[in-house]
């Protein structure tokens, strides 16, 4: 940061331990606790992993470096900061200011930006010789160049005039962002969810999107021309037929079969089709379906009873399976990115006195799944990639999982 260096406070380990207790005591409503104001400090290098600083204003902070993974900065005033090579993974920064911060190959791998402002912006400070001065990095403000924000949730952030360029957002949800003008050259957003996202004037040139879910994205605004969108998703079509039947009376029809104990209607095989145009299928009876290799992408399931289906290959990113049956199911090599699978039942389906069928998982991905409360004895996970699942109170007894090639985010200790 070329600020003058009268600008930067230093603060010693005791001070700052200090402060963090007294915003505690703040955020808790307690006597004597106090907001913290961290503005202009020089916590460059510093450990704040797993720090409560929701609110804390860290106007022009010197961060770069810093350790941060799982800090709570929900509201934060991070204005100007220099988070540059700042580890901070599955941090959340819900509705935080980052105006005119330089982000330039910070670690935001599974953060929670939803909300965020991250436009351009500059401080201007008060100088007694020279009036106002601009207080402002070695590159322009606003920038996430070469930043590592995979997994990301940016869902409706304000990144209009942002420089992200060669930045990864691989699978991050930026639904709803407003990227206009946004300059993401060679730019990473293979499986991104950038549904209903402004593009408008964006620097797309060279940016890989691969399998990327741009639903609701006006391409008249925004020049696509050398962007790679192998297995791209447009907007759900509006009608889908089924052996000559439109797709709702196809299941419709499955559920008629269920209710019947299969004397009406038929077994819904739907191999490769796009169920988006249900809209929902929240509550619906298909034990038995056969979808290999279908979309689901955004989906409302919850509840949907599901025992035994056929749901190997499919997309299912950002799915609601909230309290969904899925005892038995095929999900092999499925793609359940950020799926919410709460209190979902994945354990086996008893088809006899000694014989059940597991729920098998086998390759299928859930990245940034919500597992919490989710019953998942004996299911198979088999080289699944679970990076950044959220597992609290998921029953994972006599469950098979390959162990993970790199161990996970290090125990949060306490800011020193």
């Amino acid at each position: 940061m070329a600020a003058a260096p009268n600008l930067i406070r230093m603060l010693d380990a005791s001070v700052l331990r200090e402060t963090l207790n007294a915003h505690m005591q703040y955020i808790h409503g307690r006597p004597g606790g106090r907001r913290a104001n961290l503005s202009y400090c020089d916590l460059s290098e510093r450990s704040l992993e797993g720090a409560d600083l929701s609110d804390a204003e860290l106007t022009g902070a010197r961060l770069s470096g810093a350790l941060m993974a799982r800090t709570k900065l929900d509201r934060a005033v991070l204005f100007g900061c220099d988070l540059r090579n700042a580890d901070l993974r599955e941090a959340s920064l819900v509705k935080a200011d980052l105006r005119g911060a330089c982000l330039r190959g910070a670690n935001l791998s599974g953060a929670d930006l939803a909300g965020c402002d991250l436009r351009e912006g500059r401080i201007a400070l008060a100088d007694p010789k020279a009036g106002l001065r601009i207080l402002k990095h070695e590159k322009r403000p606003g920038e996430l160049d070469d930043a590592i924000l995979s997994g990301a949730n940016l869902a409706g952030a304000q990144m209009s005039g942002t420089l992200a360029q060669a930045a990864d957002f691989t699978n991050a949800n930026l639904s709803h962002a407003v990227l206009t003008g946004a300059r993401l050259a060679k730019a990473t957003l293979d499986g991104a969810d950038l549904s209903g996202a402004d593009l408008a004037q964006a620097d797309m040139r060279g940016v890989s999107m691969r399998r990327a879910v741009l639903a609701g994205v006006d391409r008249n605004k925004v020049n696509l021309s050398t962007a790679d969108l192998t297995g791209a998703l447009d907007a759900a079509p509006d009608m889908v037929f089924i052996d000559d039947m439109p797709l709702d009376e196809a299941v419709a029809r499955h559920q008629a079969w269920c209710a019947s104990d299969g004397r009406e209607g038929g077994v819904l095989r739907a191999a490769n089709t796009d169920f988006r145009p249900l809209r929902t299928m929240a509550g619906r009876r298909l034990p038995g379906l056969g979808a290999a290799g279908s979309i689901f992408v955004g989906l409302d399931m919850t509840g949907a009873e599901l025992q035994g289906a056929d749901l190997s290959n499919c997309d299912l990113r950002a799915v609601s399976l909230k309290g969904a049956d899925l005892r038995g199911a095929k999900l092999m090599g499925a793609d359940l990115s950020r799926a919410n699978l709460r209190d979902a039942n994945l354990g086996p389906l008893m088809v006899g006195a000694d014989r059940m069928l597991r729920t098998d998982l086998t390759r299928a991905s859930l990245r940034n799944a919500d597992l919490r409360g989710a019953i998942c004895w004996r299911a198979r996970f088999l080289e699944a990639d679970m990076a950044q699942a959220r597992l609290e109170g998921c029953d994972l007894s006599l469950a098979e999982l390959t162990p993970p090639a790199n161990a996970d985010v290090p125990k949060i200790g306490t800011a020193s």
